[in-house]
């Protein structure tokens, strides 16, 4: 993946500054800055030409890149619209197009000017770490299956003057906060976007040990299906039953708080493919089922910023790992399995999977003793009707838990959205033959689904999040790498962090 560096600083003059991309926000109707009338000089009235001319219009969202002179190479204007209308949609609008315009040039290094928009100190900071994630997200390129890769993108370093209304060290803090997160959510991308017969339950493992290695906070431990037979999840190893793929319970404990603190946690659900087993879906666009894994993805994802992030928080992150087949082996429709909580399960349809791996893994979480903990999941089609791939829908057994994570996923405009997860709905889960059934019925397939995973979260602050809709696009098809942002903004907000 590309690298990237992050820097804050002043620059009283911008007409002498040396930079291969000078970045100028321009408002629609405003009278040019003296940043604006220092650049235009050096380049000789290109900017005012431009806008004398209609060529930039300065809407939302829209580019111009103009060649520079001497020591600055290049100025691309940002349209930013009128200065009365800057609010946080347009601040995003701003961020995600210097993103693409720097992933498309050949600028090795850019120079933002963002003490230009007149921002106060607290918006200034939050734009500097969206900034940043924005373009390190934008420098993300799939390669590892292509003969024939693009060019990685030439950016290599990204400097932002924030003006009077930001210290320098606190817009390099936001800034590498974001450059953090940033590179949490391609190593979702990376992880989700890789094929099923590459992106195994075992590769997975490799991975995690391989983030263990690198980072001295960060331990790592994976169960066998030996050891997990041994610890009783009968309902996890039902679903790679069909599968010559193990399944594998990766185990990552990060230590940044203090010894003894409850660790927040983390569980994602790693399908690496859903064929939907004995219950096997239908053909079109099964392809994309490589994405089934994308909480698994978003874990990762987050345990990478958090390790980067070097939070004074504890943490641990279980990845429930497994391939969904159907064979001579696989588990059929009216199957009763045991969980590790000792609860036995009907599974009536093999292709509701995701949650049976999950109560497993929440189940060994106990151990731990967790101040709180979030299931991820690309757990529902249902969810997709329900939300579309705007926001993650969220279920929580405590108010205090949503809200946070609400709030979290409002600040890094990685949101969710709060869902029933009413008494009225268990009903549906009943079963003649076990404890319970591991679907509820055409109705309400995302609330029955959750009502599932809280028989077995019952003694933890818990809350999941169904990211079927958020986790990939179709078109163009690739992985989104969230929920990282939201997580890892939850994470730094339990941390004490801005």
């Amino acid at each position: 993946m590309a690298t990237l560096s992050v820097y804050a600083r002043q620059v009283s003059d911008a007409g002498s500054a040396r930079t291969q991309c000078a970045v100028l926000p321009v408002f629609a109707g405003k009278q040019p800055t003296a940043t604006a009338r220092e650049l235009d000089k050096v380049l000789g009235g290109s900017i005012k030409a431009a806008l004398d001319l209609g060529d930039f219009s300065a809407e939302k969202g829209k580019t111009l890149l103009l060649p520079g002179n001497g020591a600055i190479k290049r100025v691309l204007l940002v349209g930013c619209g009128e200065a009365r209308k800057f609010d946080r949609p347009v601040q995003i609008a701003f961020c995600e197009a210097i993103g693409r315009s720097l992933r498309d040039c050949k600028a090795t290094d850019a120079l933002v000017y963002a003490g230009e928009l007149g921002l106060g100190e607290d918006d200034s900071e939050w734009l500097c770490d969206f900034l940043a994630r924005s373009v390190v997200t934008g420098l993300y390129r799939y390669r590892q299956t292509l003969s024939k890769p693009a060019a990685q993108p030439a950016l290599k370093r990204l400097t932002v003057n924030a003006g009077k209304a930001l210290s320098t060290a606190r817009a390099k803090a936001a800034l590498e906060a974001g450059l953090a997160t940033g590179l949490g959510v391609n190593t979702a991308r990376e992880l989700a976007n890789l094929p099923g017969n590459i992106c195994t339950p075992t590769y997975l493992a490799k991975e995690a040990r391989k983030l263990g290695r690198r980072y001295p906070k960060l331990s790592v431990k994976v169960l066998s299906e030996k050891q997990m037979k041994e610890l009783g999840m009968g309902s996890l190893l039902s679903v790679s039953a069909g599968s010559d793929q193990p399944a594998q319970l990766i185990v990552m404990e990060y230590k940044g708080g203090g010894k003894g603190a409850k660790p927040y946690a983390l569980v994602g659900k790693g399908i690496t493919f859903d064929s939907g087993g004995i219950s096997l879906k239908p053909g079109a666009k099964m392809d994309e089922m490589k994405f089934d894994m994308g909480g698994a993805a978003s874990v990762f994802g987050t345990v990478h910023a958090l390790c980067e992030l070097g939070l004074p928080v504890n943490a641990v992150a279980i990845v429930a790992a497994a391939e969904n087949m159907p064979s001579g082996r696989a588990t059929k429709p009216g199957d009763v399995v045991t969980s590790m909580a000792g609860k036995t399960i009907e599974i009536l349809n093999t292709d509701a999977e995701g949650r049976l791996v999950l109560c497993d893994a929440l189940t060994y979480l106990g151990r731990y003793k967790p101040a709180a903990v979030v299931d991820i999941a690309t757990l529902t089609g249902a969810c997709v009707v329900a939300l579309g791939s705007h926001a993650a829908g969220l279920y929580a057994n405590n108010d205090e838990l949503a809200d946070e994570l609400l709030a979290a996923g409002t600040t890094a405009h990685d949101r969710a959205w709060r869902m029933p997860l009413w008494e009225d709905y268990q009903k549906q889960l009943a079963s003649n033959f076990a404890d319970l059934a591991n679907i509820g019925g055409p109705e309400a397939g995302s609330v029955t689904a959750a009502c599932f995973l809280a028989r077995f979260a019952e003694d933890y602050r818990w809350a999941h999040l169904d990211i079927a809709g958020a986790a990939w696009n179709s078109s163009p098809k690739g992985a989104t790498g969230r929920p990282v942002a939201l997580l890892t903004r939850y994470l730094r907000d339990r941390a004490g962090k801005r």
